[in-house]
C-alpha cells in the first residue's frame, strides 16, 4: 500500500497518550483543531469539517460482492474488479506530502472470543485520535496479530500535497468511495474524513463486513444499543435495541430512570455482536470502545449521562465554539449563548436565520467516561440477553409497545421497519422509508438472505432461552402534532413492562400485530398522560394497518425470491388477524 499510495513517511501507531497528545498538538498547528477552554472541559477539542463532507455518503457506499444478487437490491454493486482497477488509479499517489498511520485495533475487549481485529492505513491524524477513542488501539493489538487474523482497512482523504497544492484544516476530496468487498473482507474507503466513512471500524467493519462474517460463522452484527436493567429487587436484565440514526439510541441506552428503584447500565449505544453461548441464550459484546453520538438535542435533560461523559477528552466536530471558548449546540442548554462561532466558522447569535451546529453534528468520547457504564461492558464472555427491541420515529400507526407473538414474529417486527429519515443519512428530513433492523445502510449482503439467516439464529433453539422481541415508537403525535408521549427517561415505563413480561408476569393484551399492554398495564403513576392519550398510545387501528400490511408487502416484492417464505406467512397471517378485528 505504500508503494501505492507514496506517502512521505509510515507511522507505526502505539495507541501512548504521548503519540494522541503529538497528534492533537500537531492538528492545532494546521488549523484542524481549536482546544477547547481547559478549565470548563480539560483535553477537549473542536473541529470543522468540510461543509460538504458532513454524513454518511450513502449513494458512494458499494457492497463488491462477486456476484451482484449476493449485495441484493438494497446496496449499491460495482463488479470488485471495475471497483479494484479504480481504486488503484484513486490510491497511485494519492498520500504525497503526508505522513501514512497504521493503525492496528480490537473491536471488542482484547483477547475476547466475541472480538475481532482490524488494522487501518490512513493518511488522516483525525481518524488517528478517534480510532484511539473508539476502538482498542495499539501496542497489545500488535502482540493479538502475531496469532490471528485481521480485516485491512484502507483510507485516504484523496488529497495529496505539493509545492502548488498546500494543506487545509480538513482535506477531502470531491470524488468518494466507500468499499467493502466482502468475500475478502476488505473495506477501501476514499476521499471522506468524517465519521463512519474514515473511522473504518464503525459502521464499516462492525456491520457491513461482520454482518458476512457473522452469516458465515452463526453470530449476529447489529445495528444495536445493549444496557442492562435492574428493578427495585436487584433483579437485573440486559436488553439489546435497534433504532436508525438520530432516534435516541445514545439517550436510551445511557437513560436516567424517571421511575424510582430503576436502573439503567450502558454497555454500548450503537452496534451489537450477538452469539448464542453453550447454556442456549443469546450473549451480546459492544465491539466499540467509545460513543460517537448526535450532538443536537443532548442535554442535561434528554441525557445527563452523556453530558456527564463529555467534560474532558472528548471531540466535538460540527458544533459551535462559545465565547468562553467551549462548545454548544441546538437544544444544549435552554438559554443559547448570545454569541458564538457556527460549524462554518462564520459569527452566530440567536437571531440567526442558520443552525449554530450541523443537524448531524457529533461528539467522540471513551465509553470508560460514562458514568452509567456498566460494570460487565468490557466481560469477553458478554451479556446476556433478554429482549430485543426494535424502535423507530412514526408519527402515527405503530404504537408505545408491542410484543411479538414467537421468535419468527419478531424477526417480521424487525423486517418491516419503517423510520421517518433525519439528518445522519441522506434524503428529506420526515421523509418515511424502509429500515429493516435499522440496518438499510450497514447490511454487507443481500438483506433477504439476512432475513434468513435471523429465521435460522432462532430455528431449533429452546423457546423459553430466546430473547423476547419488542416494537416501541416514542414518536406518536396527536392531531395538533404534538408528542403524545414524554419519551426520555419516562422511556423506563415500557422498559418495565418489557421487564415484567419476560419475566413472565406484566399484562399484555393481544392484538392483531402482538401483544400491547392492557389499559392499566403501563405503570404512568405521576404521568399527566390522559386515558385518551394512553388509548391513542396503545391503538391498534384496523384500517391503518391494514394499509400498513399493504404497503409492506409491496416492499417486500424488491427482495424476490431471496424473501423468506416464513415471513410471507407471516404477512398474510397479519392481514387474516386485522379482517378478524
Amino acid at each position: 500500500m505504500a508503494a501505492l499510495c507514496e506517502p512521505n513517511s509510515i507511522h507505526y501507531c502505539d495507541g501512548s497518550l504521548e503519540e494522541y497528545h503529538h497528534l492533537c498538538q500537531q492538528m492545532i498547528s494546521q488549523g484542524t483543531f481549536i482546544p477547547l477552554n481547559n478549565k470548563l472541559r480539560p483535553d477537549s477539542y473542536l473541529c470543522r469539517s468540510d461543509p460538504h463532507d458532513v454524513a454518511r455518503v450513502e449513494h458512494r457506499t458499494f457492497i463488491c460482492s462477486q456476484k451482484q444478487e449476493d449485495a441484493g437490491p438494497t446496496n449499491h454493486w460495482i463488479d470488485p474488479e471495475e471497483m479494484r482497477a479504480k481504486l488503484k488509479l484513486l490510491f497511485q499517489g494519492c498520500m504525497r506530502g503526508r505522513t501514512l498511520y497504521v493503525i492496528p485495533f480490537s473491536m471488542g475487549p482484547l483477547g475476547s472470543p466475541l472480538s475481532a481485529l482490524g488494522v487501518e492505513l490512513t493518511d488522516s491524524p483525525y481518524v488517528v485520535c478517534s480510532m484511539r477513542i473508539m476502538t482498542r488501539m495499539g501496542n497489545p493489538v500488535w502482540e493479538l496479530l502475531q496469532t490471528h487474523d485481521f480485516v485491512p482497512c484502507i483510507h485516504s482523504v484523496g488529497m495529496p500535497l505539493s509545492k502548488e497544492i498546500q494543506d487545509v484544516p480538513w482535506p477531502c476530496n470531491d470524488e468518494k468511495y466507500i468499499v467493502h468487498f466482502p468475500e475478502s473482507r476488505e473495506i477501501w474507503s476514499y476521499g471522506s474524513g468524517y465519521g463512519g466513512n474514515a473511522l473504518l471500524g464503525k459502521k464499516c467493519y462492525s456491520l457491513r463486513i461482520a454482518s458476512v462474517m457473522g452469516r458465515e460463522e452463526g453470530w449476529l452484527a447489529e445495528h444495536m444499543l445493549i444496557m442492562g436493567v435492574t428493578n427495585p429487587s436487584g433483579e437485573k436484565k440486559y436488553f439489546a435495541a435497534a433504532f436508525p440514526s438520530s432516534c435516541g439510541k445514545t439517550n436510551l441506552a445511557m437513560m436516567t430512570p424517571s421511575i424510582p428503584g430503576w436502573k439503567v447500565e450502558t454497555v454500548g449505544d450503537d452496534i451489537a455482536w450477538m452469539r448464542f453461548g453453550k447454556d442456549g441464550r443469546l450473549y451480546a459484546i459492544n465491539p466499540e470502545a467509545g460513543f460517537f453520538g448526535v450532538a443536537p438535542g443532548t442535554s442535561t435533560t434528554s441525557n445527563p449521562n452523556a453530558m456527564l461523559s463529555l467534560k474532558k477528552n472528548a471531540i466535538f466536530t460540527n458544533v459551535a465554539l462559545t465565547d468562553q471558548q467551549d462548545v454548544w449546540w441546538e437544544g444544549m442548554t435552554k438559554t443559547p449563548p448570545s454569541h458564538a462561532i457556527d460549524w462554518l466558522g462564520k459569527a452566530w447569535t440567536p437571531e440567526s436565520h442558520e443552525k449554530s451546529s450541523h443537524p448531524n453534528s457529533r461528539f467522540t468520547v471513551s465509553a470508560q467516561q460514562c458514568p452509567s457504564i456498566d460494570s460487565d461492558w468490557e466481560n469477553p464472555q458478554g451479556v446476556p440477553i433478554s429482549a430485543i427491541i426494535f424502535g423507530a420515529r412514526r408519527s402515527t400507526t405503530i404504537p408505545l409497545v408491542c410484543e411479538s407473538f414467537n421468535w419468527q414474529h419478531g424477526v417480521f417486527f424487525g423486517a418491516s421497519m419503517c423510520s421517518e429519515s433525519t439528518a445522519a443519512a441522506e434524503g428529506k428530513p420526515g421523509e418515511l422509508r424502509h429500515d429493516p433492523f435499522a440496518m438499510l445502510p450497514f447490511c454487507g449482503y443481500n438483506m433477504g438472505d439476512y432475513f434468513t439467516h435471523w429465521l435460522a439464529m432462532g430455528k431449533e433453539k429452546q423457546e423459553s432461552l430466546l430473547p423476547r422481541i419488542y416494537a416501541v415508537n416514542w414518536f406518536k403525535k396527536n392531531s395538533k402534532g404534538d408528542y403524545l408521549w414524554p419519551g426520555f427517561g419516562e422511556n423506563s415505563r415500557v422498559l418495565q413492562w418489557i421487564f415484567e413480561r419476560v419475566s413472565g408476569k406484566g399484562d399484555g393484551q393481544k392484538t392483531p400485530i402482538g401483544y400491547v399492554p392492557t389499559p392499566n398495564g403501563l405503570n404512568i403513576d405521576g404521568l399527566t398522560v390522559t386515558p385518551q392519550e394512553m388509548s391513542n398510545l396503545l391503538e391498534v387501528n384496523r384500517e391503518v394497518w391494514l394499509q400498513e400490511q399493504k404497503e409492506m408487502k409491496n416492499y417486500f416484492t424488491l427482495f424476490g425470491n431471496r424473501f423468506p417464505p416464513e415471513l410471507a406467512e407471516e404477512l398474510t397471517a397479519l392481514e387474516a388477524r386485522l379482517h378478524e378485528l
